[in-house]
């Protein structure tokens, strides 16, 4: 209410304070019209208020901190608006809708379901295409106008050399008292997930752990943009497989940065590699990349999977592999499956200025790398401590296909028994005697 007095002083917009509180304004427009408004406050912090909107007539709603909000708040408040003023009253209609405002918040909120879209790819698709058949029986009804949109603010620091900057695009710090010393000082003696959700307006992380990678940053890597993969160049796709098989297709471009074009992950053990390759995979990179390039020679693929996914089954002796090369994909074990070079083989992109990018659909390895892909903590007093290889969930089986994605295009140390030992494939590199982790990619036709 006193941020609405500071907007609207009492002489334009009076307010009443009963139940519910009012606030009416009629103010008179230089072109002669006239603004006749009744704001009601509600407040519907907890699910059960939601009955307060139901005999409502609005034209729009606005939901103040919306990350505080429980969605049953915002289903029935989209139910309320365009139903005033009336059609009887001769008033042409212009806007009708929802407004919100909020923090950031965690990634297992309604918010980020709705502005990121569903983990299932499948969910997410049918959502999709069900917000385009709704967009064009408006377009045929003559309104042009999306169902949804979403901004994002610039935070107010920025990270850099291991400290906290103002940052210069933030839009509203002249108005802040303190200015940027503001946020500066809330930073002193917080957690690295507060300053990210508070203060670098980052989604928040639901674990208990510590994130795989450390080096990835939300807002420089992870900013929601429509790659096209290199035409000419092979597609090579990272596979995990096992019972909840998981697949990321990408490049390596000339300047040696790893572009991740997607994902597909199944449903927790909801089917094998024999039917993921063929109900599930050929049909997803024929829809996502078509068949041909714009060169219009075909693309070419080539997974890369588990080096023991060439083992043979104690029951049938039918490798994964085979079963790959079965539906008609070449597949290369992957030079490792030691799990810190893996770890190490994307990290080193995340490392390089420039090095990675990730196309807007792939969800999952956005949210796996910003932490659903963990350690977990383990139970001992204390200082904080964390198992030594990643939590299996739902975000560690594309975190595991994007790292064998990631490590053909690189050389990476990997341990020994009792050593330091180097990969055969390593060793082809030309490093002028030392090792070091330098990218190369498939030369088109290679």
């Amino acid at each position: 209410m006193a941020t609405w007095k500071e907007w609207v002083p009492e002489t334009i917009a009076p307010i009443n304070l009963g139940e519910p509180m009012t606030a009416r304004m009629i103010l008179k427009l230089p072109d002669g019209t006239t603004v006749d408004m009744e704001v009601v406050f509600i407040s519907c912090d907890k699910p059960a208020d939601v009955g307060k909107l139901k005999s409502m007539e609005n034209t729009g709603v606005w939901l103040n901190e919306a990350s505080e909000l429980d969605k049953s708040v915002l289903d029935m408040a989209t139910a309320t608006v365009g139903r005033f003023p009336n059609k009887k009253d001769g008033v042409a209609f212009t806007w009708a809708g929802i407004i919100m405002d909020t923090n950031s918040m965690d990634d297992d909120h309604w918010w980020y379901a709705l502005a990121e879209g569903a983990d299932n790819p499948d969910d997410r698709a049918a959502a999709e295409e069900l917000k385009a058949k709704l967009q064009e029986q408006l377009r045929l009804l003559g309104m042009q106008r999306p169902l949804m949109e979403f901004w994002e603010q610039p935070p107010a620091l920025l990270e850099a050399d291991g400290s906290y900057v103002p940052n210069t695009a933030c839009e509203n710090a002249n108005n802040q008292p303190m200015g940027f010393a503001y946020w500066l000082l809330l930073v002193a003696g917080k957690s690295k997930d507060w300053i990210d959700l508070n203060i670098l307006n980052k989604y928040g992380k639901v674990i208990d752990g510590k994130p795989v990678y450390s080096e990835y940053d939300d807002h420089y890597h992870g900013k929601p943009i429509d790659l096209r993969p290199i035409d000419g160049m092979p597609i090579r796709i990272g596979m995990d497989f096992g019972l909840s098989p998981a697949a990321v297709p990408g490049q390596c471009s000339a300047l040696g940065k790893l572009l991740v074009l997607g994902e597909l992950v199944a449903e927790e053990r909801s089917m094998g590699m024999q039917q993921f390759i063929n109900d599930a995979l050929k049909p997803y990179l024929a829809n996502k990349f078509g068949l041909k390039d714009r060169n219009g020679d075909p693309w070419k693929f080539i997974i890369t999977g588990d080096p023991a996914g060439d083992s043979r089954s104690q029951n049938d002796e039918v490798t994964g592999f085979d079963v790959v090369r079965g539906a008609g994909f070449d597949i290369e074990a992957a030079p490792t499956n030691n799990f810190s070079a893996r770890r190490d083989g994307v990290a080193w992109f995340l490392n390089k200025k420039d090095g990675f990018a990730m196309d807007r659909s792939a969800i999952m390895c956005r949210k796996g790398l910003r932490g659903g892909y963990h350690y977990r903590r383990v139970q001992v007093g204390g200082d904080a401590r964390y198992a030594d290889i990643p939590y299996k969930n739902k975000y560690s089986h594309p975190g595991d296909a994007m790292q064998y994605l990631a490590l053909p295009y690189v050389a990476i140390e990997v341990p020994a028994y009792g050593s330091k030992g180097i990969p055969e494939w390593a060793k082809k590199l030309s490093c002028g005697g030392t090792l070091s982790n330098r990218a190369w990619t498939h030369r088109a036709g290679r």
